[in-house]
């Protein structure tokens, strides 16, 4: 029973094998998603606005994700196939050099996502002053910070990677946007919920809040469990590198890292279905 309990422990350890080619095809129908949204949104003067411009902001972010991940993965093939040949210190630097592109991607993929969080939050509780609020100055300012604060602590990120503080701050910063949209989104949510409530009351069918609570719920749920099913497995593999780097559970669940690294690939597919499509007016433009 024993010597059965390790060899299937060791078959589930041994992670998942993810074809390359899956990442090269995620890779380029995200690019494709992300720079059609990039390019609607600068083709239409109707889409620009400080709203629209965090939204093209994010598809750079995804399209940045797309493109690291696919330069990383063809510098690999061409390494393994003899096809480019490079001394390991060139190499080295080439991988933190990508190492870093990815890095400052994600970062500032999640720092949109929690912009966007806090824009329709202005949007729904401060409607008549949300121009005097979110003024194009303030987004440019807002958008310029997160691109510069991406950079720099993507580099600090590569160069002190082994340090525990490092990755400890990073799992601060993606806690602090899950509880940021966890927080604002509910908001919303009840917020829509008691107006829907009011109107009902006022002689209308029971039916139109029952149907408009089901539907703010269905999109509530849609946005929150792409974001913490998409990133929570990356960072649930960070948080077990500190606490547990040696334990055989942890070490069972890091070599499922490619899966974690898909996930998030999947995120900057499905972003632009949540955040860009869903627009008529852009839909329209494309």
């Amino acid at each position: 029973q024993s010597n059965a309990t390790v060899g299937a422990s060791g078959s589930w350890c041994q992670g998942l094998d993810i074809p390359n080619e899956l990442f090269l095809v995620l890779g380029l129908v995200s690019l494709v998603e992300n720079l059609l949204v990039v390019a609607a949104i600068l083709k239409n003067r109707n889409l620009h606005s400080p709203t629209y411009y965090f939204i093209c902001c994010l598809a750079v972010s995804d399209m940045l994700v797309s493109i690291s991940n696919l330069a990383e993965m063809l510098f690999m093939l061409l390494l393994e196939h003899g096809v480019l040949v490079m001394r390991p210190s060139i190499v080295r630097h080439m991988d933190s050099i990508i190492d870093m592109l990815i890095c400052s991607s994600v970062v500032s993929s999640l720092s949109f996502l929690g912009v966007i969080a806090v824009d329709r939050y202005i949007t729904i509780f401060y409607a008549l002053r949300y121009h005097s609020i979110m003024t194009l100055q303030r987004a440019v300012v807002t958008m310029a910070s997160i691109w510069l604060a991406s950079t720099v602590s993507s580099a600090v990120l590569i160069t002190y990677y082994c340090s525990n503080t490092i990755l400890l701050c990073l799992i601060g910063f993606f806690l602090f946007m899950l509880v940021l949209m966890l927080v604002l989104y509910i908001h919303m949510f009840a917020l829509a919920r008691h107006h829907l409530h009011s109107i009902s009351s006022q002689q209308k069918p029971p039916t139109t809040h029952r149907g408009g609570s089901l539907k703010g719920a269905v999109t509530l749920t849609i946005l929150l469990g792409v974001f913490f099913i998409c990133w929570g497995p990356f960072f649930l593999h960070l948080i077990l590198i500190v606490t547990c780097p040696t334990n055989p559970f942890c070490t069972c669940f890091f070599s499922y890292f490619n899966l974690f690294l898909i996930l998030i690939i999947c995120n900057s597919v499905i972003d632009p279905l949540i955040y860009a499509f869903r627009s008529q007016e852009l839909r329209r433009t494309l």
